[in-house]
């Protein structure tokens, strides 16, 4: 999740970098100001349409392609697109800020595609692991948001200039990437990784925390190409559902909604409410609530993965659309009406975002592999990717039409 959260938390740079393309715009060409007032749209549209085919081209490949071919080189893949936006940073883009945007949303698009390649292989290997060490991936994912928010505070608030700033953004990420590799090349030297990254084979067990037991490498299932689709989608339906829901109303809000609300004393030019205001509200009080809901998860486990409450939650989480409109949201062309009418507001709404989503969208993931066959566990694995991708396009394009409608 860090690359996909660098490029959105990046907003003060990207404003800059775009402003005199929207600002000359503003005056003559309104398709023009629509590339910064809604770039954070169109930046989720650009991540997550590339990174259902991608999801897609991955479970085909599943037994195709050795698992870590797949993890090494889409975190190569990413590592260089973040090699080349911190070269742009110190590039004048002022006069040919189209093209600067085209090559972001390019950008955006591979890092996009290479990331859900890594995070779909990565979540169905250890869908053979313990539960706990389920929960601990995807709590760690959940870090990609709490740290890329700090290292954006960090670099503002240390850096003069906006391109300082960015270029020790984006350095930052490229360690991350680069220390990810390596770790990456570590794992299969542990004893322990090595025990559960051994061969699978047919399995009894389709749920809890059982050892599934020893069989020969003969398995049908192991061997086809192409893993069966139909009775991990019958398996995983319900939790699949949760996830669609879940990561749709999560797509609606955050960032295109969360990150257009400003304060309400921003005339006041304090540095909180000009500055720091969208960085904490939006990006570090959202992931750091997400962090923990993901991590509630490793001490509580409930609703149950086939119990009613899981979805009833997931769709309880609608109410905070409005919520969120309502505050102070801006532009705003249709609807004038701000109901919200203090800083707070903001911030206890995204902490109910992140908590539920961290909290609910962890247990719908790690429950997934469990109630397939251990052979199947990767394959599950990119399904529940699968869901959740299918999730963020329709939260990313109804984050759109909403941002018209407001």
């Amino acid at each position: 999740m860090l690359p996909w959260n660098f490029f959105v938390t990046a907003k003060e740079y990207w404003v800059f970098k775009l402003h005199n393309c929207s600002g000359s715009a503003s005056r003559l060409d309104p398709e023009d100001s629509d590339i910064l007032n809604y770039f954070e749209s169109y930046l989720a549209i650009a991540s997550t349409v590339p990174s259902l085919l991608c999801l897609v081209a991955n479970f085909l490949l599943v037994n195709r392609v050795p698992v870590h071919v797949r993890v090494l080189a889409s975190l190569l893949v990413t590592l260089a697109v973040f090699v080349v936006m911190t070269v742009l940073v110190k590039v004048d883009t002022s006069s040919w800020t189209r093209g600067f945007f085209a090559i972001t949303i390019v950008c955006m698009a591979v890092v996009s595609g290479a990331s859900i390649v890594f995070s779909s292989s990565v979540y169905g290997m250890t869908g053979s692991f313990p539960m706990r060490n389920s929960q601990a991936l995807i709590s760690g994912g959940a870090m990609g948001g709490t740290v890329s928010a700090v290292a954006s505070l960090v670099d503002m608030a240390a850096s003069r200039d906006v391109t300082e700033s960015a270029l020790a953004f984006f350095l930052t990420a490229a360690v991350f990437l680069g220390l990810c590799i390596g770790l990456y090349l570590l794992l299969p030297r542990l004893e322990y990784a090595r025990y559960y990254m051994r061969p699978v084979y047919p399995a009894r067990v389709v749920s809890g925390e059982e050892e599934p037991p020893q069989a020969s490498l003969s398995s049908p299932l192991a061997a086809s190409p192409t893993p069966p689709l139909r009775p991990i989608l019958r398996k995983t339906a319900g939790l699949g559902f949760c996830m669609v829901y879940l990561f749709f109303i999560t797509g609606l809000i955050f960032p295109a909604i969360s990150t257009n609300i400003q304060s309400l004393h921003e005339g006041s030019g304090s540095p909180w409410a000009t500055k720091f205001f969208v960085p904490l509200t939006a990006f570090l009080v959202y992931n750091f609530a997400d962090l923990c809901g993901r991590q509630i998860t490793a001490w509580l486990q409930v609703p149950g993965p086939r119990s009613k409450a899981l979805p009833a939650l997931a769709l309880l989480r609608t109410a905070l659309v409005p919520l969120f409109v309502l505050c102070n949201y801006q532009p705003r062309r249709h609807l004038a009406l701000v109901l919200f009418t203090s800083d707070a507001y903001p911030v206890l709404f995204s902490c109910l975002l992140g908590l539920s989503h961290g909290y609910l969208s962890t247990l719908a993931l790690i429950y997934g592999p469990k109630l397939v066959p251990r052979e199947l566990a990767e394959a599950a694995g990119v399904v529940m990717s699968l869901y959740l991708m299918v999730g963020l396009i329709l939260g990313s394009a109804g984050s759109a039409l909403l941002e018209h409608l407001v």
